[in-house]
């Protein structure tokens, strides 16, 4: 208190020395108030009149409470600061990097080493993150166990209780009255020739019954039989046909492998040499696989919505589709490759005219064309299975007259785009025969 009154005492002589007298009592009483003020609002203390001593208006002058504002504007962009920084970890730890590097920028334009003035409560490379993967984990067993659990229940009910009962009473007769056979034979031509898995596990979703009947080891080992051939005659390391089929690479058959070629081409000059043409060339690939092991294959400036309809069967009418067929490989790099040999469908032969057989002079010669397919399987964003890159393309051309090949190898390049599988509702809406 001694201090800040000699402080103010020594304030008012030097405005006395330095100022005009009236300016000294302006600036008097100008504190005055200020102190008085400041009392009254001080909580606590009623407005009594009582005048606190001139060295509390000294304590709160303009220049301390210009510092006061700053310091608290700076802790407000601060804490602003800290709360941008800690969305954008959040939104980085879902996935979402746009958005976490929008919010980093935020962060560090208010303040820019934030990074270094957070107070972690928790890791940020996630507890939630590894919360997130034990529960996965725990819900991956409990889904193991599903199997094993609703078998129990049916086996510790009584044995009048059929594998699936009515929700409500019905009139008719039910399906639960067929027996353990025909229910399984019902199955099987759910999934049909066309291997439509998915609507075996849509199916497995109406009660426990079903659920163990689409969980079924035969169902699941003739189809990775009929995609895999006598190669999968083994099931390690795999600890079930059905995990089998979810994790080994395979080719897709409920769809299309589509690709989109774009290129400008340069075209002849005019007549009159001042310019010349440029022609933007567009065109789409379609590849389409049965579980049987054929392929079809074409290539048109069509667009899909008129050319997937045509490829639902194989007995299509459209001249330009190549067929052959395919196999799986896996090399040594764990990388599972495709190689198709596809030609032309064989046309019929126009019958002989007599009076035309005089005119040919040269018979034209006989030649068949096929094309060799390299394509390697990957996998694309969520979906699996569902990118094909070209590594090799090839026409063997054959006489037969004299049985010799020629063979010519096309250079993959830019026109060699991917193909990305679309899936096609209509190629698994009803069923051929059975699995």
């Amino acid at each position: 208190m001694a201090e800040g009154e000699e402080d103010c005492h020594s304030d008012l002589v030097r405005t006395d020395d330095n100022e005009r007298p009236g300016d000294a009592n302006l600036q008097a009483e100008l504190q005055m108030f200020r102190a008085q003020w400041m009392f009254e609002l001080a909580p606590g203390v009623s407005s009594s009149g009582l005048e606190p001593p001139p060295c509390k208006a000294s304590s709160k002058g303009p220049g301390v409470k210009s510092v006061d504002a700053r310091r608290t504007q700076e802790i407000a962009k601060e804490e602003k600061a800290k709360e941008l920084f800690l969305k954008a970890v959040e939104e980085e730890q879902n996935g979402a990097l746009y958005e976490a590097i929008k919010f980093y920028r935020l962060a560090m334009q208010l303040v820019p080493d934030i990074e270094f003035k957070i107070t972690y409560t928790r890791s940020p490379d996630g507890d939630g993150v590894g919360n997130r993967c034990v529960e996965d984990n725990k819900e991956e067993d409990k889904m193991a166990d599903l199997l094993s659990d609703f078998q129990q229940q049916l086996a510790l009910q009584e044995s009048s209780v059929k594998l699936c009962q009515p929700e409500v009473d019905v009139s008719q007769t039910h399906i639960s009255v067929l027996p353990m056979e025909v229910l399984m034979y019902i199955f099987r031509w759910v999934v049909s020739s066309d291997l439509d898995l998915r609507s075996l596990e849509q199916l497995s979703l109406v009660c426990r019954g079903f659920y163990i009947c689409a969980r079924d080891p035969e169902i699941w080992h003739q189809v990775c039989l009929k995609i895999w051939g006598r190669s999968c005659n083994k099931l390690v390391p795999y600890t079930s046909w059905r995990e089998m089929f979810l994790e080994r690479p395979r080719v897709r058959f409920d769809g299309v492998y589509i690709s989109k070629t774009k290129y400008i081409r340069q075209g002849e000059q005019s007549l009159d040499g001042f310019y010349r043409a440029w022609h933007q060339v567009e065109y789409y690939r379609y590849l389409r696989f049965f579980p049987d092991g054929q392929v079809m294959m074409l290539t048109t400036p069509e667009d899909p919505q008129s050319i997937v309809p045509r490829l639902r069967t194989k007995n299509t009418r459209t001249d330009a589709i190549l067929l052959g067929h395919y196999r799986l490989s896996q090399e040594t790099d764990n990388q599972t490759k495709v190689f198709a040999v596809i030609m032309k469908k064989k046309e019929e032969k126009p019958i002989d005219c007599p009076k035309c057989r005089y005119f040919r002079r040269v018979p034209a010669q006989e030649t068949d064309y096929s094309f060799h397919v390299g394509l390697q399987l990957c996998s694309s964003g969520r979906q699996r299975f569902n990118k094909l890159v070209w590594i090799h393309h090839s026409c063997h051309i054959t006489y037969k007259s004299t049985g010799e090949t020629a063979v010519t190898t096309f250079d993959i390049d830019k026109v060699y785009t991917p193909l990305f599988f679309a899936r096609v509702k209509s190629f698994t809406s009803f069923s051929e025969k059975p699995l």
